[in-house]
């Protein structure tokens, strides 16, 4: 770990983090330019880290977790970021959006029926929230589910879904309308099983970047799943998820820090290495600097993701935190991939090179689970100044 930042760790913490990060060395890395390559995720290696415990790192032990918590889980996905972002998002994704909402907010027959295996790493859910119309806006949503003989009958689209259309995804749940309250739309979520006659994944999208990650736009043309489907209380569908994704901030910012993390080390090593003009690229005070830079934007970030971190096991308020701390973990991921993209010159733009992936990997951390400008909105809100 580029800045030891042991005094902040317990000996489980510690013992864990390096585990995953040899894992992610000797494991990870050296499949992840060819499943870049081929835009496949590694089933093999998500079950591995099954096997290793990873899905069901903050869930209790009685419902087949490991009885960790939320830093932990960070914890590993950093570790897993450093090497492939398209690995630690698919971690991300199945306990973030896939599990937590079930352990949030399930019956104790769903989380009996969809938790085990999802915790063990042996199945995978989606998050249906955006839209072609509803993005930061989510409240905008025109996916709707109507109550007919017993059964919630779902019609809409979902877009840029992680974990939708693998060969073990399990279902996805989707946020839809379902009626209206005082005049506002009444949202609440509903499972659907992958299979459902009239739920379609489409076709993968062709990203810049996350390439080994599964994400595809789903249809619902009358999709009908039983009225048991529905998760959480009605009408309370965007309000939980709203809590879902402040979670989930806290774990993208430990995946920036990570992929920050993997391109300082990078450009150390490259920069050591290197001879240009007779001389190592390091010696150059200009790249002395730069490096300087990247460590202190990792610091910085791992600073801000522990903080929230903390506070959100501890059970104190973080919402903000967890807004801080994506803001400036992402745009320390982007900053250290085009800093380490430009030490590495020409070899930086080749993709068989991590600093190249890294490149294109980064920027969706400025977008996904709230954008850059969301997160300052947050911020500038619980200062009084929006």
């Amino acid at each position: 770990m580029t800045g030891d930042l042991s005094y902040d760790l317990s000996d489980d913490e510690q013992e864990l983090a390096a585990l995953v990060r040899q894992f992610a060395d000797e494991v990870v890395a050296p499949g992840s330019y060819e499943a870049d390559r081929t835009k496949t995720l590694p089933l093999d290696v998500v079950a591995q880290m099954g096997e290793m415990g990873l899905f069901g790192l903050p869930f209790p032990e009685e419902l087949g977790g490991q009885g960790g918590d939320y830093f932990a889980l960070c914890l590993a996905i950093e570790a897993l970021g450093r090497v492939d972002q398209s690995i630690a998002i698919t971690l991300e994704a199945g306990v973030s959006l896939g599990a937590m909402p079930v352990f949030r907010f399930g019956t104790d027959a769903q989380k009996a029926q969809l938790l085990p295996d999802l915790l063990a790493g042996r199945a995978l859910a989606g998050f249906g929230l955006t839209e072609p119309e509803a993005g930061s806006d989510a409240g905008a949503t025109r996916t709707t589910a109507r109550l007919e003989d017993a059964e919630w009958v779902v019609n809409g689209a979902k877009q840029f879904i992680t974990n939708s259309g693998t060969d073990i995804t399990r279902f996805v749940t989707v946020t839809a309308v379902t009626g209206e309250r005082d005049g506002r739309k009444e949202i609440s979520t509903i499972i659907v099983p992958n299979g459902t006659p009239g739920f379609t994944v489409e076709p993968a999208y062709d990203k810049v970047g996350w390439h080994a990650s599964d994400t595809h736009p789903l249809t619902f043309q009358d999709a009908r799943v039983p009225e048991a489907n529905l998760l959480g209380e009605r009408g309370r569908g965007f309000a939980n998820f709203l809590h879902i994704l402040d979670e989930g901030r806290i774990a993208i910012a430990a995946l920036s820090t990570g992929a920050a993390e993997g391109c300082l080390e990078a450009a150390i090593d490259y920069a050591g290495t290197r001879t240009v003009f007779g001389e190592h690229l390091s010696s150059r005070q200009s790249i002395q600097f730069m490096i300087a830079r990247m460590q202190l934007r990792v610091h910085n970030a791992r600073l801000a993701w522990h903080h929230a971190a903390r506070l959100r096991d501890a059970g104190r308020p973080f919402k903000v935190e967890a807004a801080i701390a994506k803001l400036t973990a992402s745009d320390a991921a982007m900053d250290n991939a085009r800093d380490a993209t430009q030490i590495f010159g020409g070899n930086g733009f080749m993709n068989e090179y991590p600093v190249a992936r890294h490149y294109r990997d980064s920027k969706i951390l400025e977008i996904g689970e709230g954008t850059s400008e969301v997160q300052l909105l947050v911020i500038s809100r619980a200062l009084g100044v929006a």
